[in-house]
């Protein structure tokens, strides 16, 4: 499991920690069919039972072989956690791996946009960046091309009578947001902020490390150059990033 996965892995674990019993620990294990996990690990529930120190450690154990069995669990377990608590699973990393947010949990009533009644689309890909980096934009669509993903940036749609409602609906309905903050384009971030308030993975891409605001200078972000081979670089690390966040692409 690559370093993201195992931050998530970690904020799940502590979720976990502070707010399951044995009874749910339970339900868990038969609401993702891998009771036999837990009932299997010496040491899980006992060490739950009187609070030894040990406890944290059997809880990555037991989260870890659940992983192990099937990658798709660790959405499944983040959802889970989401339903259950009504809160999201992990921490906010800008690319981690993305727990969907059901309308319904949407609390808030925004003035600026109006919720669309649609669902996520698993293909989609949805693309911000500052209008002049069009070659960034091919490098990026021929990765998503590669993987027979649909790839949409703002100016590609035209639904609605406004154009930022035609942004929140692209981000609304996307599986994914690659975001690229060269030059600091304030519209750009401006649409990264509705994608994670929206609970999106973004993937942050980049032709200056300097040009990632400090707010968001502890996460990952992809840097590039701009010329032929930098844009084939772009291309084939996109790639490997989709796949890792959406590993059935090729099943579409």
């Amino acid at each position: 499991m690559n370093q993201i996965n195992g931050k998530e892995i970690i904020d799940i674990k502590n979720q976990i920690e502070n707010k399951f019993n044995k009874s749910d620990w339970l339900d868990f294990g038969y609401s993702l069919d891998c009771y036999d996990i837990i009932e299997s690990h010496s040491r899980l529930l006992r060490s739950l039972d009187f609070g030894d120190d040990d406890y944290e450690g059997n809880i990555l154990q037991v989260l870890t072989s659940i992983i192990k069995r099937d990658f798709n669990n660790l959405n499944k377990i983040k959802t889970y956690l989401a339903e259950k608590y009504a809160t999201p699973a992990v921490s906010d990393f800008i690319s981690t791996a993305h727990t969907e947010v059901p309308k319904k949990m949407i609390t808030f009533s925004p003035q600026v946009f109006q919720v669309p009644n649609k669902e996520q689309n698993e293909k989609l890909v949805s693309v911000m960046l500052p209008f002049k980096l069009g070659a960034t934009f091919y490098a990026i669509k021929k990765a998503c091309d590669d993987l027979s993903l649909d790839c949409k940036k703002a100016d590609d749609i035209w639904i609605n009578t406004t154009f930022i409602q035609d942004i929140f609906e692209l981000i609304f309905t996307s599986h994914v947001v690659i975001a690229d903050f060269t030059d600091k384009n304030p519209n750009v971030f401006y649409e990264i902020g509705i994608a994670h308030t929206l609970g999106k993975t973004v993937i942050p891409i980049t032709q200056s490390i300097a040009d990632v605001p400090s707010d968001l200078g502890h996460h990952r972000a992809l840097k590039y150059l701009p010329n032929e081979q930098g844009y084939k670089d772009l291309t084939t690390e996109l790639k490997k990033r989709l796949l890792t966040l959406m590993p059935k692409a090729y099943e579409f």
